[in-house]
């Protein structure tokens, strides 16, 4: 086992948190002699540390010396989830506030170089097409569409969007643009109104001003004490891509599709996992209750009324154990920080690439920084990065199909390149011998005539956190599925289909796992439905509700799906036997 003396000379910071010493930690702290962002063998930063073990003042001593907030542990927890964990309004206020001042910072003094990056690259304009989608019928009526428009000059970007986001139970639409001036000296940016004619223009602040108006509310801090801790990401370390193929009768080839004008090779994603992790350690048994309850997860919440617990360290962990890393703490089942309670979900998904090799555009130079910019307010665009940074195959991406929720997918497409397609205003082209040039008018990228302009972007306006519309979104699957009658952890597509609560019968395994278990219960549903409609038409046609209708009509398209399908494969089949005889029959006549 470790010695004190080994722990203070490699984890200085790290002892003197353990120890709560918070004179001698900010005697090296204004040293600055020591890492203060060094991870100890449990994967925790000082900051991690203090905060998961409660201790406020070494805590308040990091945050003040910068320690990055914005870090994760080994088992993906921020460092405001620690702190939520913990129960402790103080320490999560003081948390919050710096975490979304490192990020307002950050974000603020990346965006200049993204517009840089961009500068060097060719002008462009392009149309990314969001369609989100759902297996589950009663999800995907609230499943909308949007296309965002991007034009890019120089160092100034303006993407037109009408979905704006989630807000409680329906999704916010509206006419805005957002547009990114990049100068010499830092950056510009404006969210345009249309329907308001109004203009929110925010500047580069000095960090004093930006940390005044990032103070998190009582209300947002009572929130996150009772209600349960969730997030969910996508594994990417299993992930490998796959060639799909086409064809039958052993003549089968590499698959392609034209996608807007573009043939892209067709590939799968497979072991794409999607996991949710949900903690509930901080919340009593009537904060549990009252989430299972709640028709709104920003609903009033009692404020600070609440005792946390003292009891950082139940396991009795000594330093010495904790800082030695042969001993497996974990698979003793010990720990520091309150006694987790963490349900853990994991789907498997496929995700689909549609990749050109000969597109117009580059993904590295000119696609990735609008996406990094979107990506800063945006969780379906940082889940889209999240995505496209790993190894893809070569080519461009036209076409993606990822999962954003255990019953939510994106799909994204990209069209109408250059205005190729169908006219925009204020986009033209050139064709010059060896490329096709992108001309762009200059004032499409300011501030429009008669529009008035309304201070700095964060004024006056109440805007979502990524976070806060992720909750939201997730809330609304979840309150569709509930409204089906099924039953929030146990949802398959049969519950979803027949609308009813689970009878939990034994389910015969198919061949092919769990989606074609899914498939087969989809197929008998529809064919259930078939036979009620040549058995008894008139009653199913007058008995719905508006809820039924959309069951009846999810359940025939399904049906029609199916028989398409079907109907595809049999020419397929027929086109290659017939091409399987021909080549027979030249084969004889050679001989």
């Amino acid at each position: 086992m470790v010695s004190e003396e080994f722990i203070k000379a490699e984890y200085p910071l790290h002892w003197c948190v353990w120890k709560n010493d918070y004179k001698n930690l900010e005697t090296l702290l204004a040293k600055k002699a020591c890492d203060k962002e060094k991870k100890d063998n449990r994967g925790r930063t000082p900051l991690m540390l203090a905060v998961t073990l409660g201790h406020l003042e070494s805590a308040r001593l990091l945050l003040n010396a910068e320690a990055n907030v914005n870090c994760e542990n080994i088992n993906g927890w921020t460092v405001v989830q620690e702190a939520v964990a913990t129960g402790d309004p103080e320490l999560l206020h003081l948390v919050l506030e710096r975490r979304d001042f490192q990020r307002y910072t950050s974000r603020m003094a990346g965006i200049p170089e993204l517009l840089q990056r961009l500068k060097q690259a060719p002008d462009f304009y392009v149309e990314m097409k969001w369609e989100f989608t759902s297996w589950v019928p009663l999800v995907s009526r609230m499943c909308p569409s949007d296309t965002y428009k991007v034009y890019k000059q120089g160092s100034n970007v303006r993407i037109d969007t009408t979905l704006l986001g989630f807000d409680h139970t329906s999704w916010q639409r509206g006419n805005r643009s957002y547009i990114f001036q990049g100068h010499s000296d830092g950056a510009t940016m404006m969210e345009i109104d249309h329907d308001l004619q109004q203009v929110y223009c925010e500047q580069m602040r000095t960090t004093d001003d930006a940390l005044g108006i990032l103070i998190p509310s009582e209300d947002s801090v009572s929130q996150r004490l009772t209600t349960p801790i969730v997030t969910t990401y996508v594994d990417t370390e299993k992930i490998s891509f796959e060639r799909n193929k086409a064809g039958m009768w052993g003549w089968r080839s590499d698959k392609t599709e034209v996608i807007n004008g573009y043939e892209c090779k067709v590939f799968s994603a497979s072991n794409v996992e999607l996991i949710t992790k949900t903690r509930t350690e901080h919340m009593t048994e009537m904060d549990k209750a009252k989430s299972k309850n709640s028709k709104t997860p920003l609903a009033e919440f009692p404020r600070y009324c609440r005792e946390f617990s003292n009891s950082t360290n139940p396991c009795n962990i000594t330093p010495e154990e904790y800082f030695d890393a042969s001993i497996n703490l974990e698979a003793q089942g010990r720990d520091i920080g309150r006694p987790k309670e963490v349900h853990v979900k994991v789907q498997k998904f496929k995700a689909n690439l549609w990749l050109c090799e000969n597109y117009p555009l580059s993904l590295p130079e000119q696609i990735l920084p609008i996406v990094d910019l979107m990506a800063i307010s945006s969780s379906h665009f940082a889940k889209l990065k999240d995505f496209i940074q790993m190894q893809l195959p070569s080519g461009f991406p036209v076409k993606i199909e990822i999962p954003l929720f255990h019953v939510l997918n994106a799909r994204i497409t990209f069209g109408n390149i250059f205005a190729m397609d169908s006219p925009v205003p204020h986009v033209a082209k050139i064709q010059e011998e060896d490329r096709l040039t992108c001309i762009l008018e200059e004032h499409i990228f300011k501030c429009p005539a008669g529009y008035s302009q309304i201070g700095n972007g964060v004024d006056g306006r109440r805007q979502f956190s990524m976070e806060e519309e992720d909750d939201l979104l997730q809330f609304a699957i979840q309150q569709s599925l509930i409204d089906a009658g099924t039953e929030k952890e146990e949802v398959d597509i049969w519950e979803a289909l027949k609308a009813q609560k689970p009878s939990r019968p034994e389910t015969p395994t198919f061949v092919g796992g769990e989606e074609e278990r899914q498939l087969q219960r989809a197929i008998q549903a529809s064919l259930e439905l078939y036979q009620q409609n040549a058995d008894c038409p008139n009653d199913v046609e007058n008995s719905s509700p508006e809820g039924d209708s959309d069951l009846h009509m999810a359940l025939l398209l399904s049906q029609q799906e199916q028989e398409r399908k079907r109907q595809r494969e049999e020419e397929e089949r027929l086109q290659e036997q017939k091409l399987l005889e021909e080549i027979l029959e030249l084969s004889l006549k050679e001989k």
